[in-house]
């Protein structure tokens, strides 16, 4: 998914992600103001303290009621900075949830094909790093930046009352401190972007090397590629350096210039005093709260970091949101039949066009089958009968109506896709099973499973249909989790059945079992099925030649072979592989 421009500024986007939750930032906000209101509201007990000395004050009491009140104020800013907190985060934590739910439902509404254009490994980065940043803008910047904005602002405004030559002298240093901070954020975003991009190769290289370790050690690979991981987490480790090298000198200045009112202040103020424009009690009391500005100062810095990578850390969560997807209509007409019509369709992935105007009819309770030399397309039209992508051009209707005027729940009611790489999650075998039929009961699954040949193998397993698949199945073997796949599908009992090389990892063995399940599978259905093994389609009803995104040719087995030139060569090809097996 590539990057995109958006338009509104990042803090507006986020703010607008809050929904239902945004009295709970409100009083956070209100709480984080009170809090902050009382760390500087001691500042003016001191002021009356130190008047009491001036005025040669002895009383013990006085002082004592005094420091008891500080430290009252002190006690009552931690308690409401920790309300503010903790209203924030029980907010902020509901909203993160939130995002990530509507991430990765809109990963379902989105073309498969723009999904999988992204690795895994950026994805994972997006909908678990980046969206947990999104915590430090909520939780903190949005209560505690704007109550130490507030306070400092007021307290200005006070000095200002006083002596207007003192507000200044107590500004001083920012318009000092600003341009070292502007200076700073200048090619931040660039730097940030670069720390972005090493870490997403780094996660992916990571997930190759661990992915592909079979074969790194089979093949002798093992210093190239841990010398490719080393070079990926050095290039994420430097680019972290490097943007801290940049940022280190003009934030130190920053830090320090800022907040220090005190150069300003103390020569300006001892010299109006002198001359007598400014009286020495107002010159403390300037003093002590001009004090009071730095900590609100320096929290208010201590979020440079965050506020200059919010642009690219919401750029990331929002290129998913905000990504085209596949609509569908929450209601629409429902199909009069099973019958498929592909009319005239072209489709492409990014800029090479796969599919070059195919039309094809598949009548309800048809066998068809596709065939073709690989990367022909015949993958691809299976995918777009079972809307996994939408056409460039053309149609596909589905009973008469188009696939893309019924409602997407609807029409997958209506399919079972089982690919030669179906995917088992690291659940139980019976789990994995049960997602062709949500709520299927135990015997429904085991009988699915003894319907489709799997069951006898099942039963050997360490614990049966509890027994875990692991991460992607990779504790069965690649026939066994074909066979659950199309268990999967056959619990699902769809009208329409679309196999897509499902015998591929499938040893001659086992081929008739497979054949003889597939065979229940679709009794009575429609049936679409691409096999690179052409004698498991020979009783198809029309067998269709997909070559270079056109169908060449259709009929039946007999008439192919009689007449088509690049079906009777993949046959020949087929038999004299097979009895050369």
């Amino acid at each position: 998914m590539e990057a995109k421009q958006k338009s509104g500024s990042p803090m507006a986007w986020v703010l607008g992600q809050t929904g239902d939750h945004k009295g709970q930032y409100v009083l956070s906000v209100i709480l984080a103001i009170i809090g902050v209101a009382f760390s500087v509201a001691p500042y003016f007990v001191v002021t009356g303290i130190v008047h009491g000395l001036m005025g040669g004050n002895r009383e013990t009491g006085f002082y004592m009621t005094r420091c008891i009140i500080i430290a009252v104020l002190w006690f009552a800013r931690i308690l409401f900075h920790s309300f503010s907190t903790a209203t924030s985060h029980v907010a902020t934590f509901a909203v993160l949830g939130e995002i990530r739910k509507r991430c990765t439902d809109k990963l379902t509404r989105m073309p498969l094909g723009t999904v999988i254009a992204e690795s895994s490994g950026a994805l994972k980065n997006t909908l678990i790093e980046r969206i947990d940043s999104i915590e430090t803008t909520l939780a903190h910047i949005v209560p505690e930046f704007t109550a130490n904005l507030l306070i400092p602002v007021v307290i200005l405004i006070y000095i200002f009352t006083v002596d207007w030559r003192m507000g200044l002298a107590s500004i001083a240093t920012v318009p000092i401190g600003l341009s070292c901070y502007i200076f700073m954020m200048a090619g931040s975003q660039k730097f940030y972007q670069k720390t972005v991009t090493s870490t997403k190769a780094l996660n992916d290289t990571a997930v190759e090397y661990i992915n592909g370790i079979q074969v790194i050690k089979v093949f002798g690979k093992t210093k190239s590629s841990y010398d490719r991981f080393v070079h990926d987490a050095y290039e994420a480790s430097h680019s972290f350096i490097d943007w801290m090298r940049s940022s280190i000198f003009p934030f130190t200045f920053a830090m320090v210039i800022m907040p220090a009112t005190m150069v300003s202040v103390l020569p300006i103020g001892g010299l109006l005093v002198r001359g007598g424009s400014l009286s020495p009690e107002n010159f403390v009391n300037i003093i002590i709260l001009s004090v009071g500005i730095i900590t609100p100062i320096i929290t208010l810095m201590g979020y440079s970091d965050d506020i200059r990578t919010m642009g690219t850390i919401f750029g990331e969560v929002r290129n998913i949101l905000d990504a085209q997807e596949m609509i569908r209509p929450e209601t629409g007409k429902i199909p009069h039949d099973n019958s498929i019509k592909l009319t005239d369709v072209r489709f492409g992935y990014k800029d090479k066009e796969v599919l070059r105007g195919v039309s094809m009819d598949i009548p309800e309770g048809s066998v068809v089958a596709l065939v073709g030399p690989s990367g022909s397309g015949k993958s691809t039209i299976a995918r777009l009968i079972a809307s996994l992508w939408d056409v460039d051009s053309g149609s596909i209707t589905l009973g008469g109506e188009d696939i893309r005027n019924i409602p997407q729940e609807a029409y997958s009611d209506k399919i079972a896709y089982v690919s030669q790489d179906n995917y088992l999650f690291n659940m139980t075998v019976r789990e994995n099973i049960r997602l062709g039929r949500a709520g299927a009961s135990d015997a429904e699954v085991e009988e699915a499973a003894k319907n489709s040949g799997c069951h006898d193998f099942i039963m050997n397993l360490e614990n049966g249909y509890d027994t875990m698949v692991g991460s992607s199945g990779g504790h069965l073997s690649g026939g066994e989790r074909q066979r659950i796949s199309i268990a999967r599908a056959m619990l699902k009992a769809a009208p329409i059945v679309i196999l897509d090389e499902a015998t591929a990892y499938t040893d001659p063995e086992n081929e008739a079992v497979i054949q003889k399940s597939v065979s229940r599978l679709t009794e009575g259905k429609t049936l679409i099925v691409i096999a690179h093994r052409l004698s498991t389609i020979t009783g198809a009803d029309r067998i269709y030649v997909v070559n270079k995104g056109l169908i060449e040719d259709s009929g039946t087995h007999e008439e192919l072979l009689s007449h088509h030139s690049l079906y009777e060569k993949m046959w020949n090809a087929h038999m004299e592989v097979k009895d050369n097996a």
